[in-house]
């Protein structure tokens, strides 16, 4: 993926990708935000190398801005046995909690709605994703990348036509968009395609 994976600045990191959490559970029950089920944080770190384990992998998650996937990791660190990094995974909990409900109110440029549309792409909310960029796209309609970005989201919600007028828009404005989409796994399945295999492979036609 190109940096709608990791988006650049301001907002981004999501990075190629931030709704209003539930309340903070206690931390014996570790339950992540997105699944209601009881207790099931927990029981998946057992020792103190598995808690710092998921401490470092919910550290990377959380400077690359995708906040609701290491608040998760977060959740299962804060309920392992080491005292100092279960405080400060519940030190970051609360971190995303507050960047997470921000996050909406503070939409105003189009890299702040382009920032949460690769969120959005990242957890697979392709539908919501799109509502964003294409706000982004009307404050700021010659930007490649947001085309670009736009352009997988439609494509990955089965939006194949608007998907390929995008992504054509952005090869125009930045060329440099065609080798990237060959080289994006989201775009992989289509790439062979019509008719974007004779947008993201024109050669092979003899164009």
């Amino acid at each position: 993926m190109p940096e709608k994976k990791k988006p650049p600045t301001a907002l981004k990191n999501t990075d190629r990708r931030m709704t209003k959490p539930q309340a903070s559970k206690t931390v014996k029950s570790a339950e992540p935000v997105r699944t209601p089920a009881p207790r099931a944080g927990a029981a998946l770190v057992q020792d103190g190398p598995k808690q710092l384990s998921s401490f470092e992998a919910a550290s990377k998650l959380f400077h690359a801005r995708q906040l609701k996937e290491a608040r998760d990791l977060f959740q299962q660190a804060a309920a392992g046995p080491e005292r100092d990094v279960a405080n400060r995974a519940r030190m970051h909990i609360a971190m995303c909690d507050r960047r997470l409900q921000q996050t909406i109110l503070n939409l105003r440029s189009a890299e702040d709605y382009y920032n949460y549309g690769i969120a959005l792409i990242n957890s697979r909310k392709v539908a919501e994703a799109c509502t964003h960029l294409e706000k982004a796209l009307e404050i700021a309609p010659a930007s490649d990348h947001i085309h670009y970005a736009l352009a997988l989201a439609q494509a990955l919600g089965g939006d194949f036509a608007h998907a390929h007028d995008n992504l054509k828009r952005a090869i125009e404005l930045e060329p440099r968009n065609r080798l990237i989409a060959r080289q994006d796994a989201d775009f992989a399945p289509l790439a062979n395609q019509p008719p974007f295999d004779a947008l993201i492979y024109p050669e092979k036609k003899g164009w």
